[in-house]
């Protein structure tokens, strides 16, 4: 998905979330940046249509609670909001692939031009006399640290360019320059790396972004080199720290309230219905996160995870029995 319309969509979610009414796709033209038309054109106005369904209907797919509806008996034109109780998640646990993900979309979300543009969108609903939430959008926008290297590396993978920079390793008393092919960028174990083909020794190698020194320069065309496919980011990085990547052989199958648990469905390897199946390595860390969609996830198979589900549930129970709230 282009940067473009990536800001679009987020645009379009604080938009709807932060009204507690019902936005026509006029009104929405009209307030969200990258609708921006000339509703007098019809060439202009039928690409804005294509537009916002290509939108609604990604931002659907992606598991959002859009919701179609009037305010009010006197509106003619059905519009859009997102209800704000199923668009809640409970707490997110984040594998390191995903945790990455959510650096790279922070960053992101960070950028001048896209806060620029929220604010934006969220004046132009209160000066057309729509009521703006303003609590709707609290914890929205993600804080995860970040190393100084990491958005030239980030941009450099995007653009697949050839990236140089000195590296300090702590066993030498000087940086070494190196001239890397830049695949991705991984967290691991709270840790930043960058991973790629390094020129000068014909090998792929991992870095850590806190021990680049002075500024990260990408030379070069864009489109210089293709990155291999299949390959395993985070394999690379758990050999390059001396441990092994944790592997996800487990599989476990669980039944979801419908129309429930977005999260998990997500996440999930296979979805049929309302029956997912989930691949996992540790029980425990699995339970840890079912336990909080609570009531609207049942787990069927296997009994390992069953259990330490069921075993998490009586901690929470014995944290909050009757003695304790007495007192």
């Amino acid at each position: 998905m282009s940067r473009t319309r990536t800001e679009r969509l987020v645009n379009l979610v604080i938009c709807l979330l932060s009204t507690r009414r019902f936005l026509t796709a006029a009104q929405i033209a009209q307030t969200v940046p990258g609708y921006e038309h000339d509703p007098s054109v019809t060439k202009d106005h039928e690409a804005f249509q294509r537009k916002f369904e290509r939108d609604k209907a990604e931002l659907r797919e992606l598991g959002v609670p859009l919701e179609t509806g009037t305010s009010s008996v006197f509106d003619a034109e059905a519009g859009y909001r997102i209800a704000q109780r199923d668009y809640a998640l409970p707490e997110v646990q984040l594998e390191p692939d995903e945790a990455a993900a959510v650096g790279i979309a922070a960053k992101l979300w960070r950028d001048h031009g896209l806060a620029a543009a929220a604010s934006s969108g969220l004046t132009k609903l209160r000066a057309a006399g729509i009521d703006v939430d303003p609590h709707a959008t609290l914890g929205v926008e993600p804080t995860l640290g970040v190393e100084p290297a990491f958005e030239p590396v980030t941009a450099a993978v995007r653009d697949r360019r050839v990236i140089t920079f000195d590296y300090q390793i702590p066993t030498e008393d000087a940086p070494r320059r190196r001239r890397l092919q830049p695949w991705g960028a991984v967290c691991w174990r709270g840790r930043w790396y960058v991973v790629g083909h390094d020129l000068d020794r014909d090998a792929t190698r991992c870095f850590r972004l806190s021990r680049i020194v002075g500024q990260v320069r990408a030379t070069g065309e864009s489109g210089a080199y293709t990155t291999p496919d299949g390959v395993d980011l985070i394999g690379q990085v758990a050999r390059f720290s001396g441990g092994p990547a944790p592997e996800r052989t487990g599989r476990a199958t669980v039944r979801l309230a419908t129309g429930r648990a977005h999260g998990i469905r997500r996440r999930a390897d296979r979805l049929e219905g309302d029956v997912a199946t989930l691949a996992y390595a540790d029980a425990d860390r699995l339970a840890e996160f079912l336990v909080g969609y609570g009531s609207d996830v049942l787990v069927l198979d296997p009994p390992e995870v069953r259990d330490a589900v069921i075993h998490q549930l009586r901690v929470l129970a014995g944290l909050h029995s009757p003695a304790e709230v007495a007192a």
